[in-house]
């Protein structure tokens, strides 16, 4: 990588670090996919299965189906729905239902060979048995920062924040929730398909309490079609 590109990631890496006082160590399998079913319409679905050590396991399943409309300057506006089981040690608890709109800009601006992409994620969150409605807003931006030619690795880092728009009884922190900074490397396997392996951090605020960090290994497989 080029000292430019060494100084932005040294920037985005600046969130790793922090003073949380209680640690936990997570593993999350992801496996998200795209279909184009037109020069316009697009559909994605994204699995997540996360596992904690502090957790004994296994203690959430996420996926989201949702529909997309491209428009000029690669811009993506799409809503969906997500399914949201949690589980205790492998144990179902509770089922969380989710609406989503977003707003995606690919590589909507470029320092060298650095590219950076953005989103706007918009949730609308139920609890089954629960009364309330959690709204919350989710802005994410990624840089990426390719190894060498076409078809080599690509190094990215990102980072999301988690703002809680109102409060429910399981959404009851007002504002800056938790930040997730990440790092990691995609590999091109074929056109359709994309390896991808890193490390996040989750840091969580907490209301009269520690902040908490999760550490957390990460690998993905995109497909794409």
């Amino acid at each position: 990588m080029t000292n430019r590109a060494y100084l932005i990631a040294s920037i985005a890496l600046l969130g790793l670090a922090g003073p949380a006082r209680a640690d936990d160590f997570q593993q999350w399998l992801m496996l998200p996919a795209k279909v184009d079913l037109s020069d316009k319409v697009v559909v994605q679905n994204e699995l997540f299965v996360r596992f904690s050590d502090d957790r004994g396991g296994l203690y959430e399943i996420e996926n989201t189906l949702a529909l997309g409309y491209k428009l000029p300057g690669k811009v993506v506006v799409s809503a969906g729905y997500t399914h949201n089981p949690q589980y205790d040690a492998g144990d179902f608890t509770v089922m969380e239902r989710r609406a989503r709109e977003q707003v995606a800009i690919d590589d909507f601006a470029r320092i060298g060979p650095v590219s950076l992409s953005a989103r706007l994620r918009f949730e609308q969150r139920w609890r089954d048995g629960v009364d309330g409605t959690g709204w919350r807003a989710r802005p994410y931006i990624k840089l990426a920062i390719p190894l060498g030619g076409k078809g080599a690795p690509t190094f990215n880092l990102s980072e999301e924040a988690f703002f809680n728009l109102n409060n429910t009884s399981f959404q009851s922190k007002d504002g800056l929730d938790r930040l997730r900074t990440a790092a990691a490397v995609s590999f091109p396997v074929s056109p359709a398909v994309k390896l991808e392996v890193g490390y996040l951090n989750q840091y969580r605020f907490v209301s009269g309490g520690p902040d908490e960090a999760d550490h957390v290994a990460t690998a993905s497989v995109g497909l794409s079609f």
